[in-house]
């Protein structure tokens, strides 16, 4: 009788809340299980769903992890900004700093998100891993112009501005993995974010006295 109430219940949701409650267990399950080792069966269970409703709303398991992994990385690539290094209102330092709390901030709240996109997205077959590479590329390429505009300031030190791009996105995709596994809290981010500062200003950032950064040199 319980369980007839409960899936009269469900069946009540409308179909955009019933798409997000599938992506809300299977992002759970997925976390937990890993992509391969998790089946639809572990999912629909999870969410109280029959198998058919499952199949009103994803092709298969490699479609429900699709649009999650499209949904996150949307997310990341979001909040990163580009460096705009005449902007009278906020220094460059500050935009510095902005990007890398943006970038561990939106990681740390959805922990399950990035412990997937960093364990279980990769490999999973050739077009999936065509996706994953193009959003990565245009991160790097984003992070490349940047890095451009600050070695014209004097504000990056010499060096091909692409490798620097991948030095840094290698660090911080380890910095998040360890956060993410080791559990972490979101209020971790502030703490993080002054380390991967610190850690670049140690690097390639020539900011010096960061109450200078807000006049750059000129061209």
């Amino acid at each position: 009788m319980a369980a007839a109430r409960a899936k009269k219940k469900a069946g009540a949701l409308p179909k955009n809340e019933r798409r997000q409650q599938i992506l809300s267990v299977a992002r759970e399950v997925f976390a937990k299980r890993g992509y391969h080792q998790t089946t639809i069966d572990d999912i629909v269970a999870q969410a109280g769903l029959a198998r058919g409703t499952f199949y009103l709303y994803f092709e298969d398991k490699r479609a429900v992890f699709s649009d999650l992994v499209d949904r996150f990385a949307g997310q990341i690539s979001v909040a990163i900004v580009r460096i705009v290094t005449d902007d009278p209102g906020r220094s460059v330092v500050e935009q510095v700093r902005e990007n890398i709390r943006a970038i561990i901030g939106t990681s740390l709240a959805d922990r399950a998100m990035t412990k997937i996109l960093f364990t279980d997205a990769v490999g999973i077959d050739p077009a999936f891993d065509r996706k994953l590479q193009t959003f990565y590329d245009t991160v790097v390429q984003l992070l490349t112009e940047s890095l451009k505009d600050g070695q014209a300031l004097g504000i990056v030190a010499d060096g091909e501005p692409r490798v620097l791009a991948y030095l840094t996105i290698g660090a911080l995709k380890e910095l998040l993995y360890q956060a993410v596994t080791l559990g972490f809290a979101e209020e971790s981010a502030d703490v993080l974010t002054q380390q991967m500062f610190t850690f670049l200003s140690a690097g390639y950032l020539r900011f010096g006295d960061t109450r200078e950064a807000k006049k750059p040199k000129r061209r």
